[in-house]
């Protein structure tokens, strides 16, 4: 990959993923630089839709038709990230089955706006999310891929549920989404036009507190294989399960209401997370065993990991 092609895939990522950059930086140079490509191939897919300004459904559909040819080497590439995406597919055997998954999830968002079970929003991450960890997966080249790749996966739909349980007020008031399953909501006796309208409650505030239970077992799901990684890729992808978990651990101390207030990281906040894991890193090796010391994410159902964990707080 050519060295301009390379920054123009870091320039798109430090722009619109802060929190994922800050932990790319720490990937060796070999996997960084195939980072950058695929994280701005993801955005420039995802923009399609997320950013259409007010751009026709067809119109979107056969944008992103064109993308997944050019992504998959049908089409000559429009620009330095294309370029980029299709010298690294072939470089690391990408396969086609990962390209499709993920342009037909950014094709749901198109038409699809409300998910009625998990099931439903976990068959949409196979695309958005887990075909990203898949990807992941292949550049950073592990010696046992097949054991890597399932815990990818799931560290994948954690990132991807955290995002969503931040974004809630962004994805209604901007895109008119509500990626929370409707029968949770119901679960819990939360009315969906409650959700549309930004009122929280205490039901609301249930309904945060048990997504963010199922986000958690995936993250333990996904960090425990990352002791299947390079040894230099281990403590990157660790870091950025810390930093993406910490927002449990904000939307907590604002008592689960995302409906009134975006839950977000303070640059001090992500330094103090990357000191603390670094440091508890220097001492042990075990990527487990340090993300539960550090992490927000309790070490179990049932554990408490510092205040505001494993319990209802009261509403302020």
């Amino acid at each position: 990959m050519q060295q301009e092609h390379i920054q123009t895939g870091k320039a798109i990522q430090k722009r619109t993923g802060k929190t994922f950059y800050l932990a790319t930086r720490f990937l060796p140079e070999r996997v960084r630089h195939a980072t950058h490509v695929l994280y701005a191939f993801f955005r420039i897919a995802d923009e399609v839709v997320d950013d259409a300004n007010g751009a026709p459904p067809a119109e979107q559909a056969a944008r992103l038709e064109s993308l997944r040819a050019q992504a998959l080497g049908e089409q000559p590439p429009e620009d330095d990230v294309l370029i980029a995406f299709d010298q690294l597919r072939d470089r690391y055997d990408i396969a086609d089955r990962e390209i499709d998954v993920f342009i037909d999830a950014m094709k749901t968002d198109i038409e699809t706006n409300r998910y009625e079970r998990y099931a439903d929003l976990e068959a949409y991450m196979r695309g958005s999310a887990a075909s990203v960890g898949v990807m992941m997966t292949a550049i950073m080249e592990p010696d046992e891929p097949d054991l890597a790749r399932p815990h990818a996966v799931k560290l994948g739909e954690a990132f991807q549920m955290t995002n969503f349980l931040r974004d809630v007020r962004e994805d209604v008031l901007e895109r008119d989404r509500i990626y929370l399953p409707l029968e949770s909501l119901r679960e819990h006796g939360v009315d969906q036009g409650a959700v549309e309208n930004l009122a929280f409650s205490d039901a609301f505030a249930s309904v945060m507190q048990s997504e963010l239970k199922r986000t958690e077992r995936l993250y333990r799901e996904g960090v425990a294989g990352i002791r299947y990684l390079p040894k230099d890729c281990q403590l990157p992808v660790l870091l950025a399960a810390v930093l993406y978990a910490e927002h449990h651990r904000v939307i907590r101390a604002q008592d689960y209401d995302v409906l009134n207030r975006e839950p977000s990281l303070s640059p001090s906040r992500k330094l103090w997370c990357l000191a603390r894991t670094r440091w508890h890193w220097h001492w042990n090796r075990d990527p487990e065993a340090v993300f539960k010391r550090v992490s927000a994410v309790p070490p179990s159902e049932t554990g408490q990991h510092g205040p505001g964990h494993g319990e209802r707080v009261p509403m302020r």
